[in-house]
């Protein structure tokens, strides 16, 4: 595999949902480039394993052209050394950086840079996706995207290789320009986290590039090596319904489980893929937590650092509306997921940089069945698994599980804050009595 060449930045502004508030006031600035290549696809040697231990090889080969979005901070010094390159969600049709969305608080402080990588075909062409509606690169700018070429899912592994290879300053072919990369981390979240699955128990074996990994919010499946649509379980019959990462991981892997992911709103839940820490794997599941929240949708966009604290309380009120649709119940409220994956970033970070390995934390209390479900506490929140102040000193009651109006209400859980008697019960005289307890996160 060799480096696609690369061009100077395309002019204007890339599509890319990085948030209300424009990356500059941020100290950060933002360049899109397209890149050209020829890509393999891979064939398996041997069965599919649910242990993840997967055997692979290059087979065919297609050219491609597709973009990357790369941010830096504007201060050169203020760089930290680390790159992360997120494979952007097409979940939704569109290409989303749902882990930026998450953590963008955490890149902005610490210095990072990020690239957003367009590594599958919906995101650049359009087909088949969560919402059923094409927000592809090139329906939403035919004119500015012509250019892109993608041939296929089964040529994304490759293609995030090579992408990610032009963070690097090989003879000058890189996107970042002058500041020296010195840790490069791949990361992804949902539909983007089972590629990230099949990409490190198949292809990194034999990529050998990504310093390390952070898979965010995956269900128990992963993704197929060839190009059918994982939303057709017909297509998907020869992967295992539940894979584990393979144990002889080459580098550092957190990944990161909300119960909404442990139980399963899409085919088989992670539960079914669990599996004990080890030496270069960490697992943190967050009870309480859904795999999107009101956060993702009201609060990320206009999260930028100093939004007016009104606007920031606003926007986490307890709401039922969720992209239009009135559900019968609040989605998740709690504001922990975020915090959750941006210690996540850091934690993984210094595992790749010092080789000090990220805090461990225990599994959410589970009992089991055929359709397992989290064992509650007396206020009905989950047991064990990272623990933070909403589920540790809690003002409502809030859970991965949603109602079942629809795929999108399932994967934003529910929320219930309690009544005026139960927090009485919990938090007599008022919960300003009492002083601010330190959460119990990962150790």
């Amino acid at each position: 595999m060799t480096n696609p060449p690369l061009g100077a930045p395309a002019p204007g502004k890339p599509l890319l949902l990085l948030g209300a508030f424009d990356i500059g006031t941020v100290g950060y600035a933002a360049e899109e480039f397209f890149i050209s290549g020829t890509a393999s696809s891979y064939s398996t040697t041997g069965e599919l394993d649910p242990n993840g231990r997967w055997s692979v090889t290059p087979s065919g080969t297609a050219d491609y052209t597709t973009r990357m979005v790369v941010l830096t901070p504007s201060d050169p010094a203020r760089f930290n050394g680390t790159v992360l390159v997120e494979w952007l969600n097409v979940s939704g049709g569109i290409d989303a950086p749902a882990v930026w969305m998450m953590a963008h608080r955490e890149i902005i402080r610490a210095g990072y840079a990020y690239v957003a990588v367009s590594a599958q075909k919906v995101g650049v062409e359009g087909g088949a996706s969560l919402l059923g509606v094409d927000m592809s690169l090139k329906s939403q700018d035919p004119k500015r995207y012509a250019s892109l070429r993608h041939p296929g899912d089964a040529f994304s592994y490759d293609i995030f290789s090579q992408a990610g290879r032009l963070v690097r300053n090989a003879g000058g072919n890189s996107v970042l320009g002058d500041p020296e990369v010195q840790r490069a981390i791949a990361i992804g979240e949902s539909q983007s986290a089972m590629f990230l699955t099949t990409y490190i128990n198949a292809v990194d074996p034999l990529a050998r590039f990504y310093d390390g990994f952070l898979v965010h919010s995956r269900f128990g499946p992963a993704a197929p090596l060839d190009d059918v649509s994982i939303f057709d379980d017909e297509q998907l019959a020869d992967v295992p319904e539940a894979v584990a990462f393979r144990t002889d991981l080459r580098v550092p892997l957190v990944t990161i489980i909300t119960e909404t992911d442990l139980f399963g709103a899409v085919r088989h839940g992670y539960y079914f893929a669990r599996q004990p820490d080890n030496r270069w794997l960490r697992v943190w599941e967050i009870p309480g937590a859904a795999h999107a929240d009101n956060y993702t949708i009201q609060v990320a966009p206009i999260d930028s650092g100093s939004a007016p604290l009104d606007d920031i309380v606003a926007a986490y009120a307890p709401t039922n509306m969720l992209m239009g649709q009135q559900l019968g119940h609040h989605i998740n409220f709690a504001p922990q997921h975020h915090y959750v994956v941006q210690a996540a970033i850091a934690a993984l970070n210094k595992w790749v940089r010092t080789g000090e390995p990220a805090p461990t934390a225990p599994p959410i209390q589970v009992r089991e069945a055929d359709q397992p479900e989290p064992i509650l506490d007396s206020n009905g929140l989950a047991q064990d698994g990272v623990r933070t102040p909403w589920v540790d000193v809690p003002i409502a009651r809030t859970s991965g599980v949603g109602a079942d109006e629809s795929i999108m209400a399932a994967i934003f859980g529910s929320g219930e804050p309690f009544d005026a008697a139960t927090l009485q019960r919990l938090y007599p005289g008022g919960a300003d009595q009492y002083p601010r307890q330190l959460h119990r996160g990962p150790r």
